[in-house]
């Protein structure tokens, strides 16, 4: 699916920015944009038409955007970027904390608004190099669906999930360092997550891998980074 072509949601209180948003995402070419403005709408909306990508206000008439976020993730894990006139590094600090693809603060230039929304779905959705599916023995990790498919079953990955794994496929058999890592599911603002990092590639290896506690395929390469093993791994 090409980016353009991605379902946005906007969720913004004040009739105006609304409009304003979507306008701005219309005019650079997307067009599958859909608006809410409170916390009950949103979540009927997300229901509705599943979006892509979730660009959220922290301060909504009937809650607030960093729980609102966390209740939509529970559902479904989508790239979202707060949209808010509060800069206070707190809560910035926590809406990136909490998984948030980006922040940006209000007013912001029409470019930069859409230059970052495309760099999250780029992040997000690149595709892999190597097609649309990744085997790892018998498990096949399927790029478009987001899912990996074993003998035990099928599971979701999350964007950020989906993001880290496609950096180390995109580089099989090689070493991929840490701040790569990060960089792949966080941007060039990827510093501070390294903790949080550890947390993603745990949930892989729990997704991946048939013994997480003696990895085949994720392995550590201590002091150098992680590497996703060849077919031919023992």
């Amino acid at each position: 699916m090409e980016q353009y072509a991605r379902n946005i949601l906007t969720i913004e209180d004040e009739p105006q920015v609304r409009e304003l948003i979507c306008r701005i995402l219309r005019d650079a070419g997307y067009q599958h944009i859909t608006a809410a403005g409170s916390c009950a709408e949103a979540r009927q909306r997300f229901q509705d038409q599943p979006p892509d990508c979730v660009l959220l206000d922290v301060m909504l008439p009937d809650g607030d955007g960093f729980s609102l976020m966390e209740t939509l993730r529970r559902q479904r894990d989508v790239p979202t970027l707060f949209l808010s006139a509060r800069d206070a590094d707190q809560d910035r600090l926590r809406g990136l904390g909490l998984g948030a693809d980006d922040y940006i603060v209000k007013p912001f230039l029409p470019a930069e608004l859409v230059l970052r929304v495309g760099a999250v779905l780029k992040r997000s959705y690149r595709f892999s190099s190597q097609g649309s599916r990744l085997r790892l023995g018998e498990t096949v990790i399927d790029w478009d669906c987001g899912t990996v498919r074993s003998p035990r079953g099928t599971q979701n990955l999350t964007a950020k999930e989906l993001a880290i794994l496609r950096r180390l496929a995109e580089q099989r058999g090689r070493i991929v360092t840490i701040d790569a890592l990060c960089r792949a599911g966080w941007g060039e603002n990827f510093f501070g997550y390294e903790n949080t990092l550890m947390v993603h590639l745990r949930r892989l290896r729990s997704k991946i891998e048939e013994d997480p506690s003696h990895p085949r395929w994720l392995l550590t390469q201590r002091g150098l980074g992680y590497k996703l093993a060849q077919e031919d791994a023992p």
